[in-house]
């Protein structure tokens, strides 16, 4: 049934999904349930990384789904990352023609998806539902003051994004995100850790165009219809996440 809608109706059907879904496991707030939504969410953008970075390896698969069931019982997820660091740099000086670029996927998008874990764990819903409105309206709030004041572009990388449309992204997701995350820290705190994680989300959005057009791909999966690959729906999350952990840990 959703083959025969427009690509702006597909976009809007699978909008609405999703943030049902998102809805749904928010009121929830179950760690286990969170876990295995986030570890679904993972292994397609793992999936979608290693086409984009062009890498087959059957063994890369394994750590990745290793290090998210360790990450259920470690209570810090987020260092993970640097203990595949230590298992990638083990490889490396004992086999010979191991591929270095293998590392890639670890990087972007695991590390992001272990600090999203993190934060949930460390700070609770509350405050992924402060990351989620930070991102959405950076995004939003880039494409509506974008398509009204944009002149300037913002980078080669990304030629529609306009440096006006992100000046106006970062100006309402700080604005509106700062209120939310008022309830959860002090609202001096709340003001630099929103702008912070917005700005960081933006160049997430940079760096997954980045890799498309490394790739020379519109999308990095068609797994959601009008939306593109998970990639595509998380880039500036991968980032943000990142920045909003650091921020919270070095001002609380």
């Amino acid at each position: 049934m959703i083959e025969n809608l427009s690509q702006y109706q597909k976009r809007w059907v699978t909008g609405v999904g999703l943030f049902t879904l998102v809805l749904f496991i928010g009121l929830i707030d179950n760690f286990t349930l969170t876990w295995i939504f986030l570890g679904a969410i993972y292994i397609i953008a793992f999936f979608e990384a290693m086409r984009l970075f062009e890498l087959q390896s059957n063994s890369a698969y394994f750590w990745a789904v290793f290090i998210w069931v360790i990450a259920y019982f470690y209570p810090n997820p987020d260092d993970l990352f640097f203990f595949i660091a230590v298992i990638f740099g083990a490889a490396i000086a004992y086999f010979h023609n191991f591929d270095k670029k293998l590392i890639l996927p670890f990087l972007y998008p695991v590390s992001g998806m272990l600090f999203i874990l993190t934060l949930y764990q460390d700070f609770g819903m509350m405050t992924i539902l402060w990351l989620v409105i930070t991102i959405t309206l950076t995004d939003t709030g880039a494409y509506f003051t974008g398509k009204k004041f944009g002149q300037t572009k913002f980078s080669d990388t990304s030629p529609n994004k306009t440096l006006e449309g992100v000046y106006g992204g970062l100006f309402f997701a700080t604005l509106i995100g700062s209120a939310i995350g008022a309830y959860i820290v002090p609202f001096w705190i709340a003001v630099f850790v929103t702008l912070f994680t917005s700005a960081s989300s933006v160049f997430g959005d940079l760096f997954e165009s980045y890799l498309k057009r490394e790739a020379e791909v519109k999308d990095s999966g068609d797994i959601l219809p009008g939306h593109g690959g998970v990639l595509d729906r998380i880039d500036g999350y991968l980032f943000g996440s990142i920045m909003m952990l650091i921020s919270l840990r070095a001002l609380i």
